[in-house]
């Protein structure tokens, strides 16, 4: 039975070999980058027992906003719903926190790279929308666009809505 938990600096090394024993997503450069996140930035991991099944690595961007850096599943685990497990439970552990926004980013479908065509299919299964595409962003090589998608976990505005859909401030 999986559970999801808060990581432990011991986890790193399953995290990055995670990420290893799927290079059609993650270059050794990210493979370094995930073992050092993992142990400097909020992390959760799905495991069953000592067994790591998945995690995700999160940036807190500011009070009300975090950005998910890095999340997988071990390549046989992937489609038992593993993902969908870990990603509510960080979604709740963040919005118990008050963050109101939460964003992605992946490889973009102009990149035509077929194995992200699922990851971009789980973000938007799960309500993350696409709002833009930069080529390249920072930090990342040439010819590699990144699909930049939010999801908002409480509401952004505040304000009352009459009956005619207009919202008014308080």
């Amino acid at each position: 039975m999986f559970t999801v938990r808060s990581a432990e600096p011991a986890d790193a090394a399953g995290c990055a070999a995670i990420a290893r024993g799927s290079p059609d997503y993650f270059t050794d450069y990210a493979v370094t980058e995930i073992a050092t996140e993992a142990t400097s930035q909020p992390t959760w991991i799905a495991a069953d027992g000592d067994d790591l099944a998945g995690f995700a690595i999160v940036d807190r961007r500011s009070p009300r906003a975090a950005e998910i850096l890095w999340m997988a599943v071990a390549a046989p685990l992937r489609g038992g719903g593993i993902g969908t497990l870990l990603l509510g439970h960080v979604l709740r552990d963040l919005a118990e926190t008050g963050v109101q926004v939460v964003e992605v980013k992946t490889l973009d479908a102009s990149a035509g790279y077929e194995p992200y065509r699922a990851t971009r299919a789980f973000w938007e299964r799960r309500g993350f929308i696409h709002v833009d595409t930069i080529d390249p962003p920072p930090g990342w090589e040439p010819g590699n666009p990144a699909a930049i998608y939010i999801a908002a976990l409480a509401p952004t505005r505040r304000g009352t809505q009459d009956d005619g859909g207009r919202l008014h401030s308080m």
